[in-house]
């Protein structure tokens, strides 16, 4: 059983159902060593992703405010390959990006072929936190969550892989990290009163999450619920996630490699006769 929460296409969703404290019954001490072997695996097929240069990877990470996007990010790229690893944030629209609609500044920072690419937060921002403060109405949101099946659908027929990962936290969990970060100058940075008072709308953001997860959770691109609420086990969740989405293409990037490497070396042969 995965650590994550795998939504089926079709399934309802409702997230006081999963708990965000799960660990699976592991201590810190036993995920920590999972996670050392899994993020040596991510590795090296990461390394054959950017060689085959056959498929892409998005991450797409969601959660509430202290979910532990950043710090799932740090974790990520500790495994990656840094010449084909890159972190999007997505805020508040430009006015340029307002003009347009509201999935054409996303498809630009999608990654290329052999690239990983992290979406912190992202395209589902058009259907969350404007659907909370009623800036589109209930007709336009739907109409958006048929636009994002068909956006992401088309990346993954041109090779991209796609992994939705939402980091489920607690709201009183939320409120002692919010806390935590007012005794810790180091994270005197990431202080904003909108993050309280945002926590006003927990239970519209919920029902927006819940909405949002199962009209997008698709076979070509399924959501995974982590829990979130101890660090360390959240981090486990994720790795394992990547880890399950590139294993099945191994052999056939090997493959690739292969032909590859005869290809060049039947070259080189060449050469060196002519040379000779």
């Amino acid at each position: 059983m995965p650590y994550a929460h795998v939504v089926k296409p079709g399934s309802s969703v409702k997230l006081k159902e999963i708990d965000p404290n799960y660990h699976d019954g592991l201590s810190e001490e036993e995920a920590l060593t999972k996670l050392q072997k899994l993020g040596e695996r991510i590795s090296d097929l990461q390394e054959l992703l950017y060689a085959a240069k056959r498929s892409s990877l998005l991450i797409v990470l969601q959660g509430r405010d202290t979910s532990g996007k950043d710090g799932s990010i740090r974790r990520i790229l500790g495994y990656s390959n840094v010449q084909s690893s890159r972190v999007v944030p997505f805020k508040v629209p430009t006015e340029l990006e307002a003009n347009h609609d509201f999935l054409w500044r996303v498809h630009s920072s999608a990654p290329g072929k052999g690239d990983l690419t992290i979406f912190n937060r992202s395209h589902y921002e058009d259907v969350l936190v404007v659907r909370v403060h009623k800036l589109i109405d209930k007709k336009t949101c739907k109409r958006r969550f048929a636009d994002i099946n068909s956006f992401e659908r088309m990346l993954v027929e041109n090779g991209t892989l796609i992994l939705k990962i939402y980091l489920h936290i607690s709201k009183d969990e939320q409120r002692q990290r919010l806390l935590a970060r007012e005794v810790d100058p180091k994270k005197s940075w990431k202080l904003s009163v909108a993050d309280w008072r945002e926590r006003e709308f927990w239970s519209d953001y919920t029902e927006a999450f819940e909405d949002a997860i199962e009209q997008c959770s698709t076979d070509a691109a399924p959501w995974r619920i982590v829990p979130a609420n101890h660090k360390w086990f959240r981090d486990l969740a994720i790795a394992e996630a990547i880890e399950h989405t590139l294993r099945p293409y191994e052999d056939s990037w090997l493959e690739s490699l292969k032909e590859q490497g005869e290809k060049e070396k039947k070259a080189i042969e060449e050469y060196r006769k002519g040379s000779s």
